[in-house]
């Protein structure tokens, strides 16, 4: 019986690779978390730290490095922390800087001046107060963050279905919900390094 498949009939394609999503936490920023103050304090820290650079002396993770390096694209939040770590992290390369990728508002819930907290605390409470009571304080919303999260998975598949390797260089919570949307479109996370600053999530199809 003749083979279906003729010396005249071309092959079928070879399937394409798709390619590795990670997603990395900027490094760790120089402003001081070794400090206590009021919901006006943390507002004000809050607008410091989104504007300030990286501390010195740092040395990311060699593995999170070694992506980046080969890493057929590689993108950063627009935020001075996020880019001084893409630099580190890709030495003399190219990258984007982009401005769907900066980390979600955290102003604090309305609490009297009495209440002083550190940075870290007043850090979970607006992010809980943002999550669950829609406190946004005229700034972008959860379901706004939500939408823009979407948008960016949307990018980012769409270049790693090509075949290509994309590294992420943004913030703690929107690389979180960034993972969130990943997942629930069928992509694995294969590792995780939790919340730290270097902290990295990988990502593969199915």
């Amino acid at each position: 019986m003749a083979s279906a498949l003729t010396p005249n009939t071309p092959a079928p394609p070879a399937a394409q690779r798709t390619g590795t999503i990670m997603l990395a936490r900027h490094g760790e920023p120089a402003l001081s978390r070794r400090v206590r103050f009021n919901a006006q304090g943390y507002r004000d820290f809050w607008a410091s730290y989104e504007v300030g650079g990286l501390a010195q002396t740092q040395s990311p993770p060699e593995a999170l490095s070694a992506f980046v390096a080969k890493a057929d694209v590689v993108i950063s939040s627009t935020r001075r922390r996020s880019i001084e770590s893409a630099r580190i992290l890709a030495p003399g390369r190219t990258f984007t800087e982009d401005p769907m990728l900066i980390e979600a508002p955290l102003p604090p819930p309305p609490w009297p001046r009495w209440v002083r907290l550190t940075p870290r605390v007043w850090g979970f409470w607006a992010r809980f107060w943002w999550w669950y009571f829609n406190h946004h304080k005229g700034q972008e919303s959860r379901a706004q963050a939500e939408a823009r999260a979407n948008g960016v998975v949307d990018r980012v598949i769409a270049m790693a279905e090509t075949g290509q390797d994309v590294a992420v260089v943004a913030h703690g919570f929107f690389n979180f919900m960034l993972a969130g949307e990943l997942r629930r479109r069928g992509w694995r996370m294969t590792g995780s390094q939790g919340y730290k600053y270097w902290s990295t999530r990988w990502f593969a199809k199915g």
